[in-house]
Protein backbone atom coordinates (compact mmCIF):
# COMPACT_ATOMS: atom_id res chain seq x y z
CA UNK A 1 0.00 0.00 0.00
CA UNK A 2 2.18 3.24 -1.07
CA UNK A 3 1.98 6.23 1.19
CA UNK A 4 5.00 7.87 -0.05
CA UNK A 5 8.20 7.75 -1.89
CA UNK A 6 11.62 7.03 -0.20
CA UNK A 7 14.36 9.20 -0.30
CA UNK A 8 16.40 5.96 -2.02
CA UNK A 9 14.47 7.17 -5.46
CA UNK A 10 16.12 10.55 -5.23
CA UNK A 11 19.22 9.00 -4.36
CA UNK A 12 19.43 6.25 -6.96
CA UNK A 13 18.55 9.33 -9.31
CA UNK A 14 21.84 11.19 -8.71
CA UNK A 15 23.67 7.94 -8.23
CA UNK A 16 22.71 7.43 -11.99
CA UNK A 17 23.79 10.94 -13.14
CA UNK A 18 27.37 10.55 -12.06
CA UNK A 19 27.24 6.96 -13.69
CA UNK A 20 25.32 7.43 -16.63
CA UNK A 21 26.48 4.37 -18.31
CA UNK A 22 25.01 0.52 -19.40
CA UNK A 23 27.45 -1.07 -17.18
CA UNK A 24 26.66 0.46 -13.95
CA UNK A 25 23.39 0.07 -14.47
CA UNK A 26 22.63 -3.23 -15.35
CA UNK A 27 24.89 -3.61 -12.03
CA UNK A 28 22.10 -1.61 -10.53
CA UNK A 29 19.31 -2.85 -12.12
CA UNK A 30 17.88 -4.20 -9.02
CA UNK A 31 18.16 -1.56 -7.30
CA UNK A 32 16.25 0.44 -9.94
CA UNK A 33 13.26 -2.36 -9.51
CA UNK A 34 13.34 -1.81 -5.89
CA UNK A 35 13.67 1.67 -5.65
CA UNK A 36 11.99 3.89 -8.43
CA UNK A 37 10.36 1.40 -10.62
CA UNK A 38 7.88 -0.49 -7.81
CA UNK A 39 7.22 2.48 -5.64
CA UNK A 40 6.54 4.74 -9.15
CA UNK A 41 4.14 1.86 -9.95
CA UNK A 42 2.91 1.50 -6.59
CA UNK A 43 1.99 5.39 -6.65
CA UNK A 44 -0.21 5.35 -9.94
CA UNK A 45 -2.23 2.82 -8.35
CA UNK A 46 -2.87 4.74 -5.83
CA UNK A 47 -3.26 8.04 -7.55
CA UNK A 48 -6.01 6.19 -9.80
CA UNK A 49 -9.22 7.15 -7.33
CA UNK A 50 -7.98 10.40 -6.53
CA UNK A 51 -7.47 11.03 -10.61
CA UNK A 52 -10.85 9.89 -11.10
CA UNK A 53 -12.24 12.52 -8.54
CA UNK A 54 -10.25 15.42 -10.42
CA UNK A 55 -11.64 13.93 -13.73
CA UNK A 56 -13.24 10.59 -14.94
CA UNK A 57 -11.52 10.66 -18.15
CA UNK A 58 -7.99 10.79 -16.96
CA UNK A 59 -6.22 7.56 -16.65
CA UNK A 60 -4.02 6.09 -14.27
CA UNK A 61 -1.75 2.94 -15.97
CA UNK A 62 0.32 0.68 -13.50
CA UNK A 63 1.96 -1.31 -16.24
CA UNK A 64 6.25 -1.47 -16.55
CA UNK A 65 5.87 -0.62 -20.16
CA UNK A 66 3.73 1.74 -22.05
CA UNK A 67 2.00 3.18 -19.52
CA UNK A 68 1.90 6.66 -17.29
CA UNK A 69 5.29 5.85 -15.86
CA UNK A 70 8.07 6.84 -18.64
CA UNK A 71 10.45 4.56 -19.36
CA UNK A 72 14.01 5.31 -17.99
CA UNK A 73 16.06 4.31 -21.31
CA UNK A 74 16.68 7.69 -23.72
CA UNK A 75 15.64 8.14 -26.93
CA UNK A 76 19.31 9.21 -28.56
CA UNK A 77 18.98 8.26 -32.30
CA UNK A 78 18.58 12.24 -33.15
CA UNK A 79 20.08 13.79 -30.08
CA UNK A 80 23.33 15.02 -29.39
CA UNK A 81 23.11 14.22 -25.53
CA UNK A 82 24.65 10.04 -25.96
CA UNK A 83 23.81 9.35 -22.53
CA UNK A 84 21.20 6.62 -22.35
CA UNK A 85 19.14 7.08 -19.37
CA UNK A 86 16.87 9.46 -18.12
CA UNK A 87 17.88 10.70 -14.42
CA UNK A 88 14.57 11.89 -13.26
CA UNK A 89 11.37 10.21 -12.84
CA UNK A 90 8.41 11.50 -15.15
CA UNK A 91 4.82 10.03 -14.69
CA UNK A 92 2.02 11.54 -16.65
CA UNK A 93 -1.92 10.58 -16.29
CA UNK A 94 -3.29 11.21 -19.89
CA UNK A 95 -7.06 12.06 -21.12
CA UNK A 96 -8.40 8.84 -22.26
CA UNK A 97 -7.86 9.39 -25.51
CA UNK A 98 -4.42 10.17 -25.64
CA UNK A 99 -1.56 8.27 -27.23
CA UNK A 100 1.28 10.04 -26.13
CA UNK A 101 3.06 12.66 -24.05
CA UNK A 102 1.39 15.19 -26.04
CA UNK A 103 -2.01 14.73 -25.33
CA UNK A 104 -3.59 16.79 -22.23
CA UNK A 105 -2.24 15.38 -18.89
CA UNK A 106 -1.43 15.38 -15.38
CA UNK A 107 2.12 15.09 -14.76
CA UNK A 108 4.76 14.29 -11.73
CA UNK A 109 8.68 14.89 -12.19
CA UNK A 110 11.39 13.72 -9.97
CA UNK A 111 14.65 14.79 -10.64
CA UNK A 112 16.93 15.66 -7.74
CA UNK A 113 16.78 19.71 -7.09
CA UNK A 114 14.28 19.88 -9.37
CA UNK A 115 10.43 17.85 -8.53
CA UNK A 116 7.55 19.49 -9.69
CA UNK A 117 4.09 18.97 -11.30
CA UNK A 118 2.50 20.07 -14.99
CA UNK A 119 -1.00 20.39 -16.11
CA UNK A 120 -1.50 20.65 -19.90
CA UNK A 121 -0.45 19.95 -23.13
CA UNK A 122 2.99 20.07 -24.27
CA UNK A 123 4.05 20.15 -27.73
CA UNK A 124 0.40 19.59 -29.44
CA UNK A 125 0.05 18.33 -32.70
CA UNK A 126 -0.33 21.51 -35.71
CA UNK A 127 -4.37 20.58 -35.61
CA UNK A 128 -4.46 20.13 -31.75
CA UNK A 129 -2.78 23.80 -31.72
CA UNK A 130 -4.83 25.22 -34.12
CA UNK A 131 -8.02 23.91 -32.34
CA UNK A 132 -6.56 25.45 -28.79
CA UNK A 133 -5.61 28.39 -30.66
CA UNK A 134 -9.23 28.98 -31.98
CA UNK A 135 -10.69 28.33 -29.04
CA UNK A 136 -8.92 31.76 -27.13
CA UNK A 137 -9.79 33.23 -29.95
CA UNK A 138 -13.42 32.62 -29.91
CA UNK A 139 -13.75 32.68 -25.99
CA UNK A 140 -11.17 34.76 -24.11
CA UNK A 141 -12.96 35.02 -21.19
CA UNK A 142 -13.43 31.51 -19.60
CA UNK A 143 -9.55 31.02 -20.88
CA UNK A 144 -8.59 34.04 -18.82
CA UNK A 145 -10.31 33.17 -15.92
CA UNK A 146 -9.14 29.41 -15.87
CA UNK A 147 -5.26 30.72 -15.75
CA UNK A 148 -5.53 33.85 -13.64
CA UNK A 149 -8.48 32.84 -11.14
CA UNK A 150 -6.43 32.31 -7.52
CA UNK A 151 -6.52 28.70 -7.08
CA UNK A 152 -5.14 28.36 -10.18
CA UNK A 153 -2.00 31.43 -9.52
CA UNK A 154 -1.23 30.38 -5.99
CA UNK A 155 0.49 26.98 -6.80
CA UNK A 156 1.03 27.34 -10.99
CA UNK A 157 2.73 29.28 -13.24
CA UNK A 158 2.26 29.05 -16.77
CA UNK A 159 5.33 27.73 -18.39
CA UNK A 160 6.12 26.51 -22.36
CA UNK A 161 7.82 27.92 -25.96
CA UNK A 162 5.90 30.70 -28.06
CA UNK A 163 5.89 32.16 -31.28
CA UNK A 164 7.68 35.54 -31.33
CA UNK A 165 4.92 36.79 -33.94
CA UNK A 166 1.41 35.93 -33.71
CA UNK A 167 0.47 32.82 -35.82
CA UNK A 168 -1.15 33.14 -39.57
CA UNK A 169 -4.74 34.22 -39.43
CA UNK A 170 -4.89 35.34 -35.96
CA UNK A 171 -5.52 39.14 -35.20
CA UNK A 172 -2.36 40.48 -33.54
CA UNK A 173 -4.65 42.85 -31.77
CA UNK A 174 -6.54 40.54 -29.68
CA UNK A 175 -6.58 40.97 -25.98
CA UNK A 176 -4.91 37.64 -25.84
CA UNK A 177 -2.56 36.90 -28.39
CA UNK A 178 0.49 36.34 -26.06
CA UNK A 179 -1.71 33.21 -25.08
CA UNK A 180 -2.53 32.74 -28.60
CA UNK A 181 1.04 32.82 -29.63
CA UNK A 182 1.84 29.56 -27.23
CA UNK A 183 3.09 26.60 -28.42
CA UNK A 184 2.53 24.80 -25.01
CA UNK A 185 -0.38 25.08 -22.68
CA UNK A 186 1.01 23.90 -19.66
CA UNK A 187 1.42 25.22 -16.19
CA UNK A 188 3.91 23.89 -13.48
CA UNK A 189 3.83 23.92 -9.86
CA UNK A 190 7.28 23.05 -7.68
CA UNK A 191 7.30 20.31 -5.54
CA UNK A 192 9.21 20.10 -2.13
CA UNK A 193 11.45 17.14 -2.38
CA UNK A 194 10.42 16.76 1.68
CA UNK A 195 6.60 16.56 0.52
CA UNK A 196 7.46 13.18 -1.27
CA UNK A 197 8.10 11.75 2.12
CA UNK A 198 4.66 12.89 3.53
CA UNK A 199 1.89 10.33 4.26
CA UNK A 200 -0.64 12.56 2.59
CA UNK A 201 1.29 12.69 -0.82
CA UNK A 202 -1.18 11.44 -3.11
CA UNK A 203 -3.51 13.81 -1.60
CA UNK A 204 -1.56 16.97 -1.62
CA UNK A 205 -0.76 15.93 -5.46
CA UNK A 206 -4.59 15.59 -6.02
CA UNK A 207 -5.24 18.46 -4.35
CA UNK A 208 -3.09 20.84 -6.61
CA UNK A 209 -4.12 18.54 -9.78
CA UNK A 210 -7.57 19.88 -8.72
CA UNK A 211 -6.82 23.36 -9.24
CA UNK A 212 -6.09 23.11 -12.51
CA UNK A 213 -9.50 21.62 -13.82
CA UNK A 214 -10.68 24.83 -15.19
CA UNK A 215 -7.63 25.06 -17.76
CA UNK A 216 -8.21 21.19 -18.40
CA UNK A 217 -11.38 21.39 -18.96
CA UNK A 218 -10.72 24.60 -21.71
CA UNK A 219 -8.09 22.56 -23.38
CA UNK A 220 -10.38 19.52 -23.82
CA UNK A 221 -13.56 21.58 -25.07
CA UNK A 222 -10.85 23.26 -27.45
CA UNK A 223 -10.01 19.48 -28.61
CA UNK A 224 -13.83 17.78 -29.22
CA UNK A 225 -12.35 15.82 -25.47
CA UNK A 226 -15.40 15.05 -22.59
CA UNK A 227 -13.78 16.27 -19.20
Amino acid sequence: MFSHFSPSLVQFLRDLKANNNRQWFNDHKQDYEDKVRTPALAFIDAMEPWIRMVSPHYETSAKKVGGSLMRVYKDVRFSKDKLPFKTNVGIQFRHEVGKDVHAPGFYLHIEPENIFIGVGTWHPQPEALQAIREHIEKKPGPYQDAIEHQPFTEYFELAGDSLIRPPKGFDSSHPLINEIKRKDFIALCPIQESELYQDDFCQRIASRFGRAQPLQKFLCEALGLRF
